[in-house]
């Protein structure tokens, strides 16, 4: 029998709207859903091939047990007692902080990872949290955390009404968008340009979305901060600041008049390679817009200064009057949110409430830095991690020095990874405990609602049912949190859901500002629907939202309900001691002398960025056979000069250099990349023994971390410098 379901595609941050064709519970085709409200019908390769990736014949259908040194296939009764027997006898020797977790992209991309780790890491009670975040975005949720007090507050560019972007360090023509939420991305641009809107891109490689840009600026990789403050000082100079309607609830302007003084656009030209005439027409283009939204990514996070270049971006939108109005950049309100409230001064933000074992590193959003992570295993002495939780994580390929993270995890006493894949971390694991597949799970964006650029809510259920005895991905992090609980992997798994439903309903009962203000809680509890312990949190969230929505409110919406396009929220969101924007923090202050001093001492010699593929997403797509091949290829770009000053030609194999050791590539020859410049894509290096990625092992490609060791960091958020770091280039001996 052939039949369609609607799914929202979890496979990006764009979260488009799909339409499953299926036949006998196998998904045969995905199409857009031309009648979602957030989508429209826009789909990119990724979501037209989730069949494929559903069907994958490598993914995991039952749990793994090792046994005598293999890996071998059990029942999930026996794989939840093995989990629990090895983290037991870990924390009762060792106690809880000798269990570290990792928490891998793909959790924002479901619901349980949504919902649980949380609880998981509540109940663990360890200090050894590490995640993606320090491997991407957590500069902005620091520079975030100091300007509005709240880490999580990020605003994100209105861009169905601005009238200039400037766009720093991303290509979401290809990411199709990230820390902003935007399905078709590409038509944005074009509908800004047709209304006569103009979009700057500043970045060092000539990227799809520089082609279709009005200004390509290509700077040197890793000085955007020097360029972003120079353009401040030219704001101040030229008088043309105008903070417009949140003149009021500023603080700290003069104190980045200060800061910005010395960064003229003649003391950074040198440095950032942009002449200070340019720099200059910049700050006037962005001051003149009738609105504008400065919007920077991972070409401007994962680097040296990713902290101070995150903050300046906000920075920017505040004092050209552009940050909370239509057309600037704007804070979104999702409908899990908690309901606006009357603005109040609060606790503000602060780093380094514990610090890491061996480098003493300082805890930054509950988390260490996953750099970090391969010497808190492999380094003696009291407080080593001795077992790990892997959640949807392969920090073997996605973390700096993969080599030593390899032979750390080897070493552990217990693992356990929560993965549909045998990959490079996974199959150092204990026990692995596959998810269903996608077409088997139900679907709602706590994360990335909060980083939409309109307002909309859309949930789908599951579109295949599950076999008798399998557990949903919701079930497997319940019982992790019983073992970790000390409930047992026994215990029933939907009280973890009904405890999580009666700790909000006690806080929101006794809240004055809350719609369940003076309710029983037992009583409200009662009154919420769903079919399953998750979509009763869900219900009970949206009950507790902005827009007191029900479940069964957005059930009966299938496509999803419009909710309308952003609105000014400020002072309302703001959580800092001041209750304004406090436009120069102490820390950010603090370090901008380190980017002072890197004016003048800039070091000779080719650095490497990294690179997206609108085919790919990290580590995690590399073994659907539809999205393998073409453009979406391991090469090392190279300018020609630098082509010809290394010796290479085009298919020739390049030997690269760095901190923590080499890697072949092959090389492609292209004027994309500045002189100066070599672009490697991130998440490669398919070719470890133990794995079982058929697809992903025949163009394993080379892993470009495995040039990094850790010691290189943002250090006011903990990230690794995975853009613009120095690398050493030759032609390979041997190599063609």
């Amino acid at each position: 029998m052939t039949r369609t379901a609607l799914r929202i595609c979890p496979l990006c941050e764009a979260t488009c709207g799909l339409t499953l064709t299926i036949e006998d519970d196998k998904v045969t085709s995905a199409r857009g859903d031309r009648d979602d409200v957030f989508s429209a019908g826009f789909i990119c390769p990724k979501g037209a091939t989730f069949g494929a990736l559903d069907a994958d014949p490598d993914r995991l259908r039952r749990p793994l047990v090792r046994k005598d040194g293999r890996l071998v296939e059990t029942g999930w009764a026996e794989a939840f007692a093995a989990a629990a027997a090895g983290l037991g006898t870990v924390t009762a020797a060792h106690g809880p902080d000798a269990v570290g977790v990792v928490l891998g992209n793909p959790n924002v991309h479901t619901v349980a990872g949504g919902l649980y780790p949380s609880q998981l890491i509540g109940a663990l009670r360890s200090r050894n949290i590490f995640s993606a975040s320090t491997l991407d975005q957590m500069p902005k949720h620091v520079s975030c955390g100091y300007l509005f007090g709240d880490p999580n507050a990020i605003p994100v560019p209105d861009l169905d009404r601005t009238d200039y972007l400037l766009i720093l360090g991303a290509n979401p023509l290809v990411s199709n968008g990230s820390l902003a939420t935007a399905a078709d991305f590409p038509g944005k641009l074009k509908a800004l340009r047709r209304r006569g809107g103009r979009i700057t891109v500043i970045d060092p490689k000539r990227t799809r979305t520089a082609e279709a840009a009005d200004r390509h600026i290509s700077l040197r990789p890793g000085t955007d901060a020097a360029l972003l403050f120079a353009l401040v000082q030219v704001l101040f100079a030229e008088g043309l600041t105008d903070l417009g309607t949140l003149a009021d609830q500023v603080t700290g302007v003069e104190e980045v008049r200060a800061l910005a003084a010395e960064f003229t656009p003649e003391a950074v030209e040198g440095v950032c390679e942009v002449p200070a005439g340019e720099i200059r027409a910049l700050a006037r283009e962005l001051a003149a817009a009738p609105s504008a939204a400065v919007y920077g990514r991972l070409g401007s996070t994962a680097v040296e200064f990713g902290t101070l270049g995150s903050w300046l971006v906000d920075v920017l939108n505040v004092l050209t009057g552009n940050l909370d109005r239509p057309g600037g950049a704007m804070f979104p309100l999702a409908p899990t949110a908690r309901a606006p409230r009357a603005a109040a001064p609060g606790k503000g933000f602060t780093v380094g409430r514990w610090y890491s074992r061996v480098s003493g590193h300082p805890e930054v959003k509950g988390e260490l830095p996953a750099a970090a992570f391969a010497e808190e295993i492999d380094t003696p002495g009291e407080g080593r991690i001795r077992a790990v939780i892997a959640l949807a994580a392969n920090p073997v390929l996605s973390a700096p020095d993969g080599h030593r993270l390899d032979r750390a995890l080897a070493g552990l006493d217990f693992m356990i990874s929560v993965d549909p894949y045998l990959n490079e971390t996974s199959r150092h694991a204990h026990v692995v405990l596959p998810p269903p597949r996608p077409a088997q799970s139900a679907h709602y964006d706590f994360a990335f609602s909060t980083l939409a650029v309109r307002n909309t809510v859309r949930y789908t259920r599951a579109a295949v049912p599950l076999e008798d005895g399998r557990p949903d991905e919701p079930e497997i992090y319940a019982r992790l949190v019983h073992i970790l609980s000390g409930a047992g992997a026994g215990a029933d798994p939907a009280v973890v859901d009904e405890q999580a439903i009666a700790r909000l309903l006690t806080r929101a009962t006794a809240d004055p500002q809350s719609p369940f203000h003076g309710d029983d809680p037992g009583a409200a509890a009662g009154r919420l629907s769903g079919r399953t312990g998750y979509e009763r949190r869900l219900d009970l969230m949206l009950r507790m939202g902005p827009y007191a929505l029900t479940l069964d409110d957005v059930l009966a919406h299938p496509h999803g309900i419009d909710l309308g396009p952003l609105a000014p929220r400020v002072p309302e969101i703001l959580r800092t001691p001041s209750g304004r924007i406090e436009l120069a923090p102490a820390p950010i202050a603090a370090d901008v002398p380190r980017l002072l001093r890197s004016l003048t001492g800039r070091a000779a010699g080719p650095v490497l960025i990294g690179r997206r593929h609108l085919r790919s997403n990290n580590s995690w797509m590399h073994n659907v056979p539809a999205l393998a091949g073409g453009t979406n290829l391991c090469t090392l770009q190279v300018h020609p000069d630098d082509a010809a000053r290394f010796g290479l030609t085009d298919g020739s194999t390049a030997l690269v250099k760095g901190d923590g050791g080499e890697i072949e590539a092959p090389v492609e020859v292209t004027d994309a990349v500045r002189p100066g410049v070599v672009s490697l894509p991130h998440g490669w290096g398919h070719d470890r023994d133990g794995t079982r990625l058929a697809t992903a092992g025949l163009h394993p490609g080379a892993n470009v971390n495995q040039l990094l060791d850790g010691t290189r960091l943002d250090p006011l958020s903990g990230t690794a410098v995975l853009n613009g770091f120095p690398v050493q280039i030759s032609a390979a001996s041997g190599g063609r």
